[in-house]
């Protein structure tokens, strides 16, 4: 008689498969913010009294196919992002933790930042986008007569 095993070999990394396959499900839902956490790409924002800063991790893309759009206060970062896995059918696939694919993510910005005074770079795999705040909404000083 052959025993087999109900369950695979190592149960608990099984268990960790299935948990990250339900966790990308719940983490690709978008919002109106963009992507939760886990979203492509990464990104950081922040501000000065001057300027809206953010930096999207976007490694290895090509620059001219990344779309970047102001509409009415909300910032889109698009493009696609090509695969490298190999093309043939029976080619196996053991890990495959990059992503790849169509990506969008939205930011709204603050009612200060102004959409005509917006500079990008893209070095080393980062987009640099320094957004201008209106010159009407920074602070100053008034001088007393």
């Amino acid at each position: 008689m052959i025993y087999r095993s109900l369950f695979p070999r190592d149960i608990f990394a099984e268990f960790d498969r299935l948990h990250r396959d339900l966790q990308q499900t719940f983490d690709a839902s978008p919002s109106i913010r963009g992507f939760g956490r886990g979203g492509y790409p990464a990104l950081n924002v922040g501000g000065t009294a001057q300027t809206v800063e953010i930096y999207a991790f976007a490694p290895g893309l090509d620059p001219a196919k990344i779309d970047v759009n102001i509409d009415r206060g909300v910032l889109t970062i698009e493009g696609e992002r090509q695969s490298a896995l190999p093309a043939d059918e029976k080619a196996a696939v053991h890990i495959n933790e990059r992503f790849a694919g169509r990506f969008r993510r939205v930011v709204s910005l603050p009612d200060d930042a102004d959409p005509g005074a917006v500079s990008a770079d893209y070095s080393n795999g980062v987009l640099h986008l320094s957004i201008r705040r209106r010159e009407s909404a920074l602070p100053r000083r008034i001088e007393i007569k």
